[in-house]
């Protein structure tokens, strides 16, 4: 199966009550096996608000994981906005409609001054694709530069710059790989050797694309080196797209952009649905001179991007992060929860490096941190033990990085100390009946 070995496994189908068995099947039946599932044991929910989600049964979860519905799950400002814009008037950007200039206004106002333009999409992966075709057109290159594990969306040109869908065997021959930057590695070198190959093969770089926070590469924060890559790709003719539908709108609490962090500014800046809390709505902004070419050659229209609901929906987002200061929380509590994990790796081998912004948090799982560096041994099975036991206990979280043994750590962003507290309660008794669990086994 291809993916994180979080998603349920149809070949145990049978160990399930006959209720969830029944769902299963008639999921597969009707979507195919395509779409996955979470967990060993998959679970249905009915309902959510806030950092909380509740199951059929009437169970409630706390929710470390959801980063789309990035002001909390039906959160009644913009359930508000969304209804009341329904119920007016929604209809395509062929019409003049000033409340997608006053967003769009707002909006670029918290990007660096060089950035002045928008285009929107509905998803994240219809923005990638719409910025690499910005910078192809700008550049005339083709080439494009990724981490080794990224992910950036699934249509067919996204799906072959990110690797962690099918491997490196699924890239395009026009894409290089450079490895995350782990500890030790040097990312700009990475990046000029990932350049001179693509010369060497007749191929110009069109552009750098990296999700600023490196989340499928395992949680990255830190980059040494970043701005030396960036102007190592201008150099060449390129450009840098930062990926900002993970770490954007105040979720490494340091800012709204996880590029502020790293004192850059891009050339192009691609959002997606937690600006809209779940809402399907995502953008392209770039500096003004590469959408003016792009528009002046080619016919772009996206029937639902940029519709006056999903526009109400950002609206709303962007006002609930400022009044409810999100931003603040996500610095605040993300420091709480560093705090209490770095507690917890004092109590557990297993626990290795810890990295993290925020709330948007990766905790490495070890096979023995006391005799190798903790990269050097991923502990997958753990990892995987930990997400299906933390579920029993009902709290939702999951796994990344190429070897599926960093746990993400990725709530929405109302996230509260007490929040932050049941997790990291029933993630040390996890990791405590995990740990012991494998001991056990590997006695026997």
């Amino acid at each position: 199966m291809a993916g994180p070995t979080a998603y349920f496994n149809p070949a145990n189908a049978e160990t399930l009550d006959a209720s969830t068995r029944a769902l299963v099947d008639r999921r597969a039946r009707v979507l195919g096996p395509a779409y996955r599932l979470f967990y060993e044991h998959p679970v249905q929910f009915v309902r959510g608000r806030g950092t909380k989600l509740w199951d059929a049964e009437g169970h409630e979860y706390l929710d470390v994981y959801n980063n789309v519905p990035s002001v909390g799950h039906s959160h009644p400002r913009v359930v508000a906005a969304i209804a009341e814009q329904a119920a007016t008037l929604n209809t395509h950007t062929r019409y003049l409609q000033e409340g997608i200039l006053d967003y769009s206004e707002d909006l670029l106002g918290t990007l660096p001054a060089d950035i002045g333009t928008i285009m929107y999409t509905c998803t994240g992966s219809e923005a990638g694709d719409l910025a690499l075709r910005i910078a192809k057109h700008a550049t005339g290159g083709t080439g494009v530069i990724v981490t080794s594990n990224a992910y950036h969306g699934v249509t067919t040109e996204i799906a072959a710059i990110s690797p962690s869908l099918g491997g490196v065997d699924s890239v395009a021959p026009w894409v290089r790989l450079v490895p995350a930057p782990a500890t030790g590695v040097d990312f700009a070198a990475g990046v000029r050797a990932a350049i001179a190959d693509l010369e060497a093969n007749g191929i110009r770089p069109a552009a750098l694309i990296v999700d600023t926070i490196f989340a499928s590469d395992g949680v990255y924060p830190e980059v040494a080196g970043f701005g030396e890559a960036v102007a190592a790709v201008r150099a060449a003719g390129g450009l840098f797209i930062a990926d900002e539908v993970q770490p954007g709108f105040g979720r490494l609490g340091t800012g709204m952009w996880g590029f502020d962090r790293h004192g850059l500014v891009p050339d192009i800046v691609t959002v997606g649905k937690p600006m809209g809390n779940g809402h399907p709505i995502a953008a392209v902004m770039a500096r003004p001179e590469f959408i003016e070419a792009f528009g002046r050659d080619v016919r772009y229209f996206n029937t639902f991007g940029g519709n006056p609901v999903s526009i109400a929906a950002a609206r709303a987002t962007l006002d609930v992060v400022r009044d409810e200061r999100l931003i603040d929380n996500a610095r605040d509590v993300g420091a709480h929860l560093m705090a209490g994990l770095t507690t917890i790796a004092s109590t557990h081998e297993a626990v290795g490096e810890i990295r993290g912004a925020g709330l948007f948090i990766g905790v490495e799982l070890v096979a023995d941190r006391g005799a190798v560096e903790p990269s050097a041994a991923p502990n997958e099975k753990l990892a995987l033990a930990v997400v299906n036991g933390l579920r029993e206990r009902r709290v939702l979280l999951s796994a990344s990085g190429p070897d599926n043994n960093v746990l993400k750590v990725r709530p929405p962003l109302p996230f509260s100390y007490a929040d932050a507290d049941r997790f990291l309660g029933e993630l040390d008794a996890t990791l405590t009946e995990a740990t012991a669990a494998s001991t056990t086994t590997a006695a026997n």
